[in-house]
């Protein structure tokens, strides 16, 4: 038998979600099966599966131990303590990242240039794994309530960008975020060095052209072809140098190597960038100042008014001090 809670982190998903999340080998028709029989109930009463579950929802389960182990996926003993001993391990082999802020259902991190976001492959470790070992470190979340939700970093920073990244401790935490990012209602902010002299504030626009062997993206005025994404980026100058700019960027919409590409199209390439940008001007500034990758860093993000349980984020901006590169190459008497 399995008798549970419904949790804050669970709250506010279909109850047919919430036991494919716990029940993960079992069919949909086994579950609305179980359901019709009563042998899975929702506060002790008959459900279709449809019902939005609550926090303090009680939660049971009449099957054997058998049959249950055999549904969550249980019967090979030691996987799941594994696979948390994982987590813990990536907690304490990232370094360099700071909590900005923190709440019952989401966590604002500022990672540092060459941590993955998430992984590229199986062996590596990421922000990801770092955020689930730091919950548990923390007693944030229980091995058990991992089985049912897995927080998860909700957007993406190239490995060698630093700055901000939004993380999901709880299912109205991932929702929240993925409203905001999908109605482009958090507005997002990059500062990065770019090559010549910039002046004004500007609004450019393009369509973004995907070389999937290359693992690059071109920037093209018009589209031509169906899966060429559209792109808004606003940047003004914060500072004038000799040889380059300390730009303020507006990441409108949001897409892979954006700023970067986007950027390169017009001339003023990041300082760093070996993918898009001035091999010449990046190799003299690896050997002065040691830039090995572009200077790009998601400095600040604003949030739009929230309703309850978001209120304490309603309006708020939060800021991710620049990284010490930027001012290593920082001129001691720019041009302004």
């Amino acid at each position: 038998m399995y008798q549970a809670k419904i949790t804050e982190k669970e709250a506010g998903q279909r109850f047919d979600k919430y036991l494919h999340r716990i029940l993960p080998n079992a069919g949909s028709s086994f579950i609305y099966k179980m359901l019709r029989k009563k042998n899975i109930v929702l506060n002790d009463k008959k459900a279709d599966g449809s019902e939005k579950i609550r926090a303090g929802d009680s939660v049971s389960i009449y099957f054997s131990d058998e049959t249950l182990a055999k549904f969550t996926g249980k019967e090979a003993s030691g996987t799941a303590d594994k696979g948390n001993m994982d987590f813990r391990a990536a907690f304490h082999a990232v370094s360099g990242v700071h909590i900005l802020y923190e709440n019952a259902h989401v966590l604002l991190v500022d990672k540092p240039a060459g941590v993955l976001s998430q992984k590229a492959a199986q062996a590596d470790i990421s922000l990801n794994e770092w955020l689930i070992g730091y919950l548990l470190e923390s007693g944030s979340i229980t091995e058990q309530e991992l089985t049912i939700y897995k927080p998860s970093v909700c957007n993406r920073l190239d490995r060698n960008t630093s700055g901000i990244v939004l993380c999901a401790k709880s299912l109205r935490g991932a929702q929240l975020f993925g409203e905001l990012l999908k109605n482009r209602t958090l507005h997002k902010y990059y500062q990065t060095y770019v090559k010549g002299q910039v002046k004004g504030e500007h609004l450019i626009e393009g369509y973004l052209h995907k070389d999937e062997k290359r693992n690059q993206v071109f920037v093209v005025p018009i589209a031509n072809q169906a899966q060429q994404s559209y792109i808004r980026t606003a940047y003004k100058p914060i500072r004038q140098e000799r040889d380059k700019t300390l730009l303020e960027v507006e990441l409108i919409t949001g897409k892979p190597h954006q700023i970067r590409a986007h950027l390169a199209s017009i001339g003023h390439p990041l300082l760093g960038d070996y993918k898009y940008g001035d091999q010449t001007w990046n190799e003299e500034y690896r050997k002065k100042c040691n830039v090995q990758w572009q200077l790009l860093h998601a400095f600040k993000v604003v949030f739009p008014h929230l309703e309850e349980p978001f209120g304490d984020l309603s309006g708020r901006t939060f800021c991710a001090g620049l990284p010490e590169i930027f001012n290593a190459v920082c001129e001691k008497q720019p041009f302004t």
